[in-house]
């Protein structure tokens, strides 16, 4: 059986996932959301990634912004301090107010950010440009762009001022720069993990990261769970952790001998025969494929996979190899509506950007042959992630440029601190008053690899599935007629049906009454009665 395994975790994708959580606010939260703070949820399968160091750089990142934020917190409070007791307020004459001015800069800075879709982490690399931020014919969208460096130039303009008239509101200086030092330091650490562990090449060798303290339980749990042949579901949220759905399809098909045709043997024709005969097909397509060119069918994985209805405790599954094979054993046949075994074709291109997986059901019951195939795709990571090659690349000696950013990104990332480390607090929190290791049983709502997946692919993306999946159904579809056949059992209905699968089309075998339309624009009307009705 081939199966996914350690060697995802060096991954491109998973690589792109771990500094997603540092770039990626909402990200990162949806991630310890799911993990952490849902914890009597399984994990989903996880294909082509490795999802605990993941994991363990989403808390290290939280941990850092809270760090950050109680420096922030210290030098606020010394701000306002200091303001009411020795600065005369500015133009206005009332104690406090310089501090309050720069917390009204602070908090416009990380709102236009915010709603304009450039992220609510510290660190913020810009995912959109000013003509980006300009599209759009409403008077706020175009204010969003404009408003945060007039605010922050019209505060330093009138505390410059205002000091070198002679005015002793030296705090109105000190304080915004004091406050920039935290954002500069957090900059510079998220610099550093994003150069000495997760660049291209330090990636490759770096150990691989675990979450530390009573967090590693959970990381335990989900190397026990990931990568094993099985799954446990909600039956309202099947294939968690596969992507969306691309044109699944199925039939059944009634089996008849051919004449007095009979068997090779007295063996019984099961489920079990049509997987031992579509399995060889596809193993020969990736030899071939590795023979013969790059194509990315030559990493073709192969394997069998039970999902499992919610049951017990997620101590309690049992995820060892006996265990496994049973199920697969016992599962494959028996065609029941809550364990269900599928053989699962994958394929990871564009370094694991886009990975295609084909589900493929069969069983055989009552004289008939349920075929059902479902493909599904996972689209690439979010393409803001790559920013860890540009911070990468920057090297050490980019510290000094990277204070300019500081002191123009301080106001919102000091913001942005703030509300990430009141976010922490909410949610630890509730993971304490919920104690979510006793709680109800529960199967995967979310997958790490689809909540970081953009929503559309490149033509060339969209050719290649087109490919992979079409190689795989007809490698599939074989395997089924030549098990038919050495069994015995007319092919020809089935190739009628796959034929019109392939080409997109509809097959129906039989109707009374009724009406069909297919294609774009297409229309199917039904009239009863005679010719005047």
């Amino acid at each position: 059986m081939t199966q996914s395994g350690p060697h995802d975790s060096r991954t491109e994708a998973t690589r792109l996932l771990c500094a997603g959580v540092y770039l990626d606010a909402d990200f990162r939260r949806r991630v310890i959301e799911e993990l952490v703070e849902h914890e009597e949820r399984p994990i989903a399968p996880s294909l082509g990634i490795d999802v605990v160091p993941v994991l363990a750089h989403a808390l290290r990142a939280r941990g850092q912004e809270v760090l950050t934020a109680l420096l922030l917190l210290a030098l606020w409070v010394a701000f306002f301090a200091v303001d009411l007791t020795t600065g005369t307020g500015g133009v206005l004459g009332v104690p406090g107010m310089w501090a309050a001015m720069y917390a009204v800069v602070c908090l416009g800075a990380w709102g236009a950010r915010a709603a304009a879709g450039r992220g609510t982490a510290v660190y913020v690399v810009d995912k959109s440009t000013l003509r980006q931020a300009l599209k759009g014919s409403g008077g706020l969208k175009r204010l969003l762009p404009v408003a945060p460096p007039v605010l922050m130039i019209g505060y330093w303009l009138l505390a410059v001022v205002v000091l070198f008239q002679g005015g002793d509101d030296w705090t109105a200086v000190l304080f915004p720069l004091l406050l920039v030092l935290p954002v500069w330091l957090h900059r510079s650490r998220v610099a550093a993990v994003m150069r000495m562990e997760l660049g291209r090449e330090a990636f490759l060798h770096r150990p691989r990261a675990v979450p530390a303290g009573r967090y590693r339980r959970i990381g335990a749990s989900i190397d026990r769970e990931q990568y094993a042949g099985l799954t446990i579901y909600d039956p309202f949220r099947p294939f968690i952790g596969m992507g969306r759905p691309y044109e699944p399809w199925s039939f059944a098909l009634e089996l008849k001998r051919k004449g007095l045709a009979k068997t090779d043997d007295d063996e019984p024709f099961t489920g079990r025969t049509v997987v031992e005969l579509i399995r060889p097909r596809l193993e020969a397509l990736r030899d071939s494929a590795a023979e013969t060119s790059r194509d990315r069918l030559k990493d073709l994985e192969v394997e069998e996979f039970v999902y499992l209805p919610v049951g017990p405790q997620r101590p309690a599954v049992r995820y060892d190899e006996p265990t496994v094979q049973a199920h697969l054993r016992e599962s494959v046949d028996e065609g029941g509506e809550a364990r269900r075994h599928f053989l699962r074709v994958r394929v990871g291109a564009w370094d694991e950007q886009i990975v295609v997986s084909v589900l493929v059901r069969v069983h055989t019951q009552g004289g008939m042959l349920v075929l059902e195939v479902v493909p599904h795709v996972l689209t690439p990571i979010s393409p803001e992630f790559r920013a860890v090659d540009v911070i990468a690349a920057r090297g050490e000696e980019d510290i000094l440029r990277d204070g300019a950013r500081a002191l123009l990104t301080g106001p919102a990332a000091g913001f942005a601190a703030a509300v990430s480390a009141v976010r922490t607090g909410i949610t630890l929190f509730r993971t304490w008053l919920a104690d979510p290791r006793r709680a109800v049983p529960d199967g995967p709502a979310g997958s790490v690899r689809e909540l970081a997946g953009v929503r559309s692919v490149s033509l060339f993306q969209e050719m290649d599935i087109s490919r992979y999946v079409k190689t795989v159904q007809d490698r599939i579809a074989s395997g089924v007629r030549d098990a038919l056949r050495s069994k015995g059992y007319e092919t020809d209905q089935f190739e009628q049906q796959i034929v019109q699968v392939s080409e997109g089309g509809v097959f129906i075998g039989s109707m009374s009454g009724g009406a069909v339309a297919t294609g774009s624009g297409a229309q199917a009307k039904h009239a009863t009665g005679g010719v005047g009705g």
